[in-house]
């Protein structure tokens, strides 16, 4: 069965209502995955497709999402089905127009909405993806020592077996003996996050409404979220002055924000090489250089 009438029978399941066998169209974006509009004339969806053994990143995809929205509190695209047809793996998604200008007050208000909503305890229920990065999780009660063995930990030992050594290493095994300098008097909240949100995360609707999408959700220090919008920008300075507004951050983040965006960075590391294992590695012993 070709994936066009695979997904026709698939929407037509899921929402209860006939879906005709859809034209496929190419939709600009990310690294990933696929990804298409599928429309029989009358409805549109937004598809992402890979290979079919993908397909527990797109479910894990799902799974964030229907998390996020559960919140009441951001707009996020409404997951509606997924699986393979003929060696591909997708996922179908709500349709929603989006451009790159809009409320940005509104978005630093309602991520604020999104970490409060209370979380016990720091993780997730299942392993999930950072990029095409396997992100190991499961609950702990422990947030630094989540971050030292689930995060940096982890990103470092597959760097080093991509073969970035050296100062990186050395140093990097330092900071994470030394992270509870990092906590001192601070105890994050746990609180539900949206994981990835640099600027290509994120639009607006033609009404303005805030959308955010491509999520690698987690419970975790919600400093986590503002780092990332602070990495590679893309990010108006209404959408940081509504957040801190709404609840301000504590005056440790300023060097926070280094340690938890070496995560992405030694993420980028491993995926894309190039200059990136150079950058974690100042990166690293700048943060060194702040508790010494």
């Amino acid at each position: 069965m070709t994936l066009a009438a695979a997904l026709a029978d698939a929407i037509t399941a899921a929402s209860g209502a006939p879906f005709a066998v859809p034209a496929l169209r190419p939709v600009g974006g990310g690294d990933i995955h696929q990804a298409f509009s599928a429309s029989d004339g009358v409805r549109r969806y937004f598809v992402k497709a890979n290979s079919a053994e993908k397909l527990p990143l797109l479910e894990a995809e799902a799974d964030a999402l229907s998390a996020l929205a559960a919140t009441g509190s951001v707009r996020v695209p409404q997951p509606l089905c997924s699986g393979t047809a003929g060696g591909q793996a997708y996922l179908v998604l709500e349709y929603l127009d989006l451009r790159g200008e809009g409320d940005a007050a509104r978005l630093g208000v309602q991520l604020a909405q999104l970490h409060r909503a209370a979380q016990s305890r720091y993780g997730w229920a299942h392993d999930n993806w950072i990029g095409s990065t396997p992100q190991p999780n499961g609950w702990q009660h422990d947030w630094i020592a989540f971050w030292r063995e689930r995060r940096l930990g982890f990103q470092l030992r597959l760097a080093a077996q991509n073969g970035y050594g050296g100062a990186l290493q050395r140093d990097g095994e330092t900071l994470l003996a030394d992270l509870p300098a990092f906590f001192d008097g601070y105890t994050p909240a746990p609180s539900l996050l949206h994981g990835d949100l640099w600027g290509g995360n994120h639009g607006y609707l033609t009404d303005g409404t805030p959308v955010i999408f491509d999520p690698a959700s987690y419970v975790g220090d919600r400093e986590c979220d503002l780092a990332m919008s602070e990495l590679f920008g893309g990010y108006a300075p209404a959408f940081h002055a509504a957040y801190h507004e709404a609840w301000p951050l504590d005056a440790g983040y300023a060097v926070r924000k280094t340690l938890y965006n070496l995560y992405h960075i030694l993420n980028h590391a491993n995926m894309f090489g190039g200059g990136y294992a150079m950058q974690a590695a100042r990166m690293t012993a700048q943060l060194l250089a702040q508790i010494r």
